[in-house]
């Protein structure tokens, strides 16, 4: 099996130049494949950097949402991997996806979670999404929340979406880009 997509592409020029008949070939790797890819690149990746670190971890590899999600639970040190407001983890997401991204030669839209942190994380912003439009229906007037990341705006989108009578806007500029919840 091709290791990479650029092998997989060669394979597919291969076999119809040779007039390969078999479906599989000619069709070459599904999305799905490439994102399982993607997401064995990236844990083999993020396995070297615990090696490194001597953090232990074990690492999980799935597809979602037509995304690679990787996660690494299990170890006592990985919350150091997290970092305050998951500072870390958001650069070591930006990390896997460059090695990704070296290995493919397509920008990865992978998803990385560490000890459960954006899966919490993300449980915290429904319920923060869903109260603050609440409020704003309430009060009729809009709401500001705190800068986030463009992981925290979504998850907070999304739960708003979910409440009649609002809806949210992105405004700012990195890092300060915030939700605002308006009524409608």
């Amino acid at each position: 099996m091709p290791e990479t997509v650029q092998e997989a592409t060669d394979q597919v020029a291969t076999d119809q130049a040779e007039g390969t008949t078999d479906a599989d070939a000619r069709s070459g790797p599904t999305t799905e494949e490439l994102l399982v890819q993607e997401g064995d690149i990236a844990g083999d990746y993020l396995e070297r950097l615990l090696d490194v670190l001597d953090y232990d971890g074990d690492i999980d590899l799935d597809v979602e949402a037509s995304r690679a999600v990787v996660s690494i639970d299990g170890g006592e040190d990985l919350e150091k991997l997290v970092g305050p407001r998951g500072n870390v983890l958001e650069a070591l997401q930006e990390l896997t996806r460059l090695a990704v991204q070296q290995e493919t030669g397509t920008r990865s839209r992978l998803m990385l979670d560490i000890a459960g942190w954006r899966a919490d994380r993300r449980d915290e912003l429904s319920d923060l999404g869903r109260a603050t439009a609440k409020k704003v229906l309430e009060t009729g007037e809009r709401a500001r929340l705190q800068p986030m990341t463009p992981f925290e705006r979504k998850v907070v989108h999304d739960a708003v979406a979910t409440v009649s009578g609002v809806h949210s806007e992105s405004e700012g500029e990195d890092p300060r880009r915030r939700v605002v919840v308006f009524p409608q």
